[in-house]
């Protein structure tokens, strides 16, 4: 436990005083679906902002090119929202990297977009917990820590970024380039479960979209000279399935393709995810989805491009991660706040930023749940709770260095 002086007792004043829940109100009536790109502009300039009240440089930065497949296998480009960047003190002896989510999965056109006061005090609401509520928390913990005589130690990159719920493809460049020379990294997903466990170790995740192409044909004058690749598709879906264990989750979510039924369809896409739970085990499922392509191919006498790949790598908890979710909790128990953690299935922005050798706690951010659900919640006294848990951590760093 650490001993609090009075200059951590004014920054935690500073951080509970913040206002929070205004914030996370304002940003989530402003739908940003990662599609709406007008909604993103509009919470990115708000972002912009609210946060440019601290010292350094701010910048909305165009996200990187982000390709897709659609459903007739060719490819596009998708256009995503600028992302939000800000350096402070970058000379400072201590740097730390802090990151969140501007993005929802809730598009403009879907009906969950009004927050709403639950009976028992709870915020119903688009983002209120995933993340809003983290995004104000954050803003809210860098303020105090601004307010603190510890300031001049530490530097930091805040990165908000626009495409976190499909996988960071528009931003992971930005993020990686903001982890190096990091001693620590803190994200602001929202806690594994509504009562503050953090997640720990993260399995890592891929998305795969497989092209199959066959030959038409009439589905009964000559099915024969036909090659169906709706069939393939589906041979394939089962045998990438195959692979599913307590290391690697497989789930193949959606075949495109097929038309009249007279006709032996020409053309299919398989949509596939895969978690696997260490890097051993993401060797193992390409050498499978190599493998199954391969037999599939000949089988049906069909030809598969496979687009895609595994955008969040493993995120295993490593002797120094270990030491800063050491050094949360002990900032936990200082405030009388019970901090623990246990792997979850989640993948986030905190996966990438392990792979980068910085060891990050992903879940500071506020207490909810039934996120990405219309029944999506966050419990508004862990806006300052997890603030003044933020502020100390920082404050701790700033004083220690590397954890």
């Amino acid at each position: 436990m650490l001993s609090l002086r009075a200059d951590h007792e004014l920054a935690l004043d500073v951080a509970a005083a913040q206002p929070m829940l205004a914030q996370t109100l304002n940003w989530a009536a402003i739908n940003s679906g990662t599609a709406n790109l007008s909604g993103l502009m509009t919470v990115a300039g708000q972002l912009a902002e609210a946060f440019s009240a601290l010292p350094g440089t701010i910048a909305l930065l165009e996200a990187d090119p982000v390709e897709a497949i659609l459903s007739d296998g060719t490819a596009a480009t998708i256009a995503r929202g600028r992302n939000l960047h800000l350096v402070v003190r970058p000379q400072a002896p201590v740097q730390l990297l802090l990151t969140g989510h501007m993005d929802t999965v809730y598009p403009a056109d879907h009906a969950f977009q009004a927050t709403a006061t639950l009976d028992d005090g709870r915020i119903n609401g688009p983002g209120v917990a995933d993340m809003k509520g983290g995004l104000a928390i954050l803003l809210a913990a860098l303020t105090a820590l601004e307010a603190s005589p510890a300031r001049d130690r530490i530097g930091y990159e805040v990165v908000i970024n626009s495409d976190e719920e499909t996988g960071s493809h528009g931003s992971a460049a930005l993020i990686a380039r903001a982890a190096r020379g990091k001693i620590a990294a803190l994200t602001y997903e929202p806690s594994a479960r509504p009562d503050g466990l953090l997640a720990g170790a993260r399995p890592g995740s891929g998305n795969f979209s497989i092209v199959v192409n066959g030959r038409s044909a009439h589905a009964g004058r000559n099915p024969e000279d036909g090659r169906n690749a709706v069939l393939a598709a589906s041979d394939l879906a089962l045998r990438l399935a195959r692979a599913s264990g307590p290391r690697l989750s497989v789930n193949p979510a959606r075949i495109d393709g097929g038309g009249p039924n007279n006709v032996i369809p020409d053309h299919a896409v398989l949509r596939v995810n895969m978690r696997p739970a260490t890097p051993e085990d993401e060797a193992r499922a390409r050498s499978h989805i190599d493998s199954a392509i391969a037999m599939v191919a000949a089988a049906h006498d069909v030809t598969i491009h496979s687009h895609g790949g595994f955008a969040r790598p493993p995120k295993p908890l490593d002797a120094a991660t270990e030491r800063l979710f050491t050094l949360v909790r002990d900032c936990g128990a200082t405030l009388n706040q019970s901090i623990a953690w246990a792997p979850t299935g989640g993948v986030c922005d905190g996966n990438n930023i392990a792979a980068a050798g910085v060891p990050v706690v992903d879940t500071m951010g506020a207490r909810g749940g039934a996120i990405h659900s219309a029944d999506e919640y966050l419990i508004p006294d862990s806006l300052p709770e997890r603030a003044q848990l933020s502020t100390l951590v920082l404050l701790a760093l700033a004083e220690r260095g590397a954890p």
